[in-house]
């Protein structure tokens, strides 16, 4: 489930839905500590990408920096990183 901001939010920053997809089926999670989660693709996620999608995943190579934010399983927004992931 996508809420209004997140569809108008991955429409402006060029995230496709396959994307989205994958994110929410392989990606990374971890809380913000602001009651939300992060998802986004590690070494981890994409070796399981590579192998879900084969040849295709050069084409996708240039999406593998977008992230969502999810509240309560909803999806609020999302975006590409342009660092790395802060783990505290």
């Amino acid at each position: 489930m996508m809420t209004t901001h997140a569809s108008i939010r991955g429409q402006q920053r060029g995230v496709p839905p396959l994307v989205l997809d994958l994110l929410m089926r392989f990606g990374c999670r971890e809380h913000d500590h602001r009651g939300g989660e992060v998802v986004y693709f590690d070494r981890n996620s994409k070796k399981h990408i590579r192998s879900y999608v084969g040849g295709v995943m050069g084409k996708l190579s240039e999406y593998l920096d977008s992230y969502a934010v999810l509240v309560d399983g909803q999806v609020v927004t999302v975006g590409a990183r342009y660092r790395r992931v802060n783990r505290q």
